[in-house]
């Protein structure tokens, strides 16, 4: 077989379904729920965007910023659609690197695949690093104290030596994750409940200041501002995608993971409409600074209700966001790397699975250590901003993946059928490249820099170990 042929050879689906859930020393235990999948979904999207985005986009569109956070929803709903549909379809636990496999290729498998590394473990670790500021924030208020910068800001940071914050919320998350799937499911659901909770405690407040002449004038910058903002807004619908990697986890994965995939999108964009229009309802957008955070949600509460406590439980809210989006992007990278070595791309041990708490105990402990390496000791930089385009471009090919495989395999039992085809996908595709392109040239360099760096370990390990290529040169 020649090697384009190789490289493109795609794996069958059924023989994607009847691997899952089996991995080396046993089985992944099916637990989760429609409602822990759906809430899987919210946590890895609800972060603490929305906690500082305001600052940024509303000063681009003004009191029309609500209409920007309705068109990103609509640009991530195209690509969501399209998850809806192939998790239906071929419900494990690789997300859009088992959806490529099956529909692209072993090589744009593998691309998928190390672009999802880069959207989740170099990502989470951004995240992770804010946590001490957060928690920094919430601790001040209460206290009147803080941590030193030493040990909540990374090397490269004024006063940073190692980030031990960052590390410790990692390390919380990893514990949980070990415990098994329903013990994190359970403690996921308790995050995402509290930071709703305190999101719409937020709304409470400002609802309560609401000044109906703040939207007047609605667009001030046309709709050259409202798309504007969107793109900014954009990032943060990233992680409705969660779900998906739990296929192989899921009690009914046909049924349910495609309702958790629209259900999570439509929670995330009901949350955003209504902080936004509570935040401008109570502060003139013109106050919103886009190079300070004072017109973050805390500083909004504060300044309606002329004390400094509900501004407390706003920086608390944080705190849990975070919480709840490193846990459920750590379990998610641990699933795609178990499909990837599953497939013998990556190491074995990868994929061995702990016979007591039914988990891959390896996999999550060599994650989790690399994450707190990063997190503790790298200053993320640009390469924190590159995930915006790795996670754009998985989302591009799970939308081809949706046209290929309905005109390949039109007979494949599918739970959800991506309303409006072939628009929707197509639509999808195109939706990713455009905001891929609006992205700064710097991301694009880091981008090439990563996808260069995969290739040379997909064909020095990944195309050699390959289970597909063994079995042709058997």
């Amino acid at each position: 077989m020649a090697l384009a042929e190789r490289l493109f050879r795609t794996k069958p689906t059924e023989r994607i379904i009847a691997e899952g859930g089996h991995g080396e020393g046993g089985e992944l235990r099916r637990t989760m729920s429609l409602w822990q999948l759906t809430l899987f979904s919210v946590g890895a999207t609800l972060g603490t965007g929305i906690f500082v985005i305001l600052g940024q986009a509303v000063p681009k569109a003004g009191p029309s910023v609500v209409l920007s956070f309705v068109l990103a929803a609509i640009t991530a709903l195209f690509s969501a659609l399209s998850y809806a549909e192939l998790a239906g379809t071929i419900p494990v636990s690789g997300s859009s690197y088992s959806y490529a496999y099956a529909t692209l290729g072993e090589i744009v498998a593998w691309v998928c695949g190390w672009c999802l590394m880069l959207e989740y473990a170099v990502s989470v670790a951004a995240v992770a690093v804010g946590w001490g500021e957060y928690l920094n924030a919430f601790l001040r208020s209460l206290f009147g104290f803080t941590l030193p910068d030493a040990i909540t800001r990374s090397p490269g940071q004024d006063g940073g030596v190692v980030n031990v914050a960052a590390i410790v919320i990692v390390a919380l998350a990893t514990w949980l994750l070990l415990r098994g799937t329903s013990e994190s499911a359970t403690a996921n659901a308790v995050f995402v409940l509290i930071k709703i909770a305190v999101l719409g405690f937020f709304c409470v407040v400002a609802f309560t200041a609401f000044t109906s002449g703040n939207f007047t004038p609605f667009a001030p910058m046309g709709i050259a501002g409202v798309t504007a903002a969107a793109s900014q807004v954009f990032f943060s619908y990233i992680g409705f995608d969660a779900a998906s990697t739990a296929g192989e986890e899921a009690k009914n994965p046909r049924r349910d993971l495609p309702l958790a995939i629209i259900l999570s999108l439509a929670i995330v964009t009901l949350i955003y409409v209504l902080v936004a229009v509570a935040a401008i309802g109570a502060m003139p957008w013109t106050r919103f600074n886009p190079r300070s955070t004072e017109a973050s949600l805390s500083y909004i509460v504060d300044l309606v209700s002329g004390t400094t406590w509900p501004g407390l439980v706003i920086s608390f809210g944080a705190v849990i966001a975070i919480a709840s989006v490193v846990l459920t992007v750590i379990y998610g990278q641990t699933r795609i790397l178990f499909a990837m070595s599953r497939d013998g791309l990556i190491p074995r041990v990868f994929q061995k699975v702990n016979p007591r708490h039914q988990v891959p105990v390896a996999n999550t402990l060599i994650v989790a250590l690399f994450i707190c390496v990063l997190a503790g000791l790298v200053p993320l930089g640009q390469l924190a901003e590159a995930t915006s385009i790795g996670t754009l471009f998985a989302f591009g090919i799970v939308n081809v993946g949706v046209l290929v495989l309905r005109y390949r395999s039109p007979e494949l039992p599918r739970s959800f059928r991506t309303p409006l085809f072939p628009v929707t996908p197509v639509l999808g595709a195109v939706f990713c490249v455009v905001v891929m392109a609006g992205l700064a040239s710097v991301t694009w360099a880091a981008f090439g820099l990563w996808m260069l760096v995969g290739l040379a370990c997909y064909f020095l390990y990944g195309y050699r170990h390959s289970r597909l290529n063994a079995e042709v040169s058997g």
